[in-house]
């Protein structure tokens, strides 16, 4: 199964999202914050971080350069609602993909599933 970590500040978006993956068949761990991924990443194993890029103390873009330095293989995406956010080439893991708020559900299970080359989602 296809373990994805889910950080994004939003609450409701968080758990809305984690929703959405799991009953797509993945497996989600989410937290609030970049720094509360950190210690995740250090000890399990994840496939995919699924990251908000403006996020208080640590921002996506950081929680991706240092996931990158633990878990070179892991893929990113980032999640944002500022459309004006910028990756600066060489300051995100290569590959990395961008969706901006606001996204349908389906969209983003089928990006997922893009990553991974899994079947098509789910109505959701």
């Amino acid at each position: 199964m296809i373990r994805i970590l889910l950080a994004e500040d939003d609450d409701s978006m968080r758990e809305y999202l984690a929703r959405a993956l799991e009953r797509s068949g993945y497996s989600v761990k989410s937290v609030d914050r970049g720094t509360a991924a950190l210690p995740l990443l250090e000890h399990e194993s994840f496939d995919l971080l699924l990251t908000d890029i403006v996020m208080p103390e640590m921002d996506g873009i950081e929680l991706a350069q240092r996931a990158n330095v633990i878990a070179p293989n892991m893929r990113v995406m980032f999640i944002t609602g500022f459309a004006a956010v910028t990756l600066k080439p060489g300051s995100t893991p290569p590959d990395a993909k961008v969706l901006s708020k606001p996204f349908h559900l389906r969209d983003l299970v089928l990006e997922v599933d893009r990553m991974f080359q899994v079947g098509s989602a789910t109505e959701l």
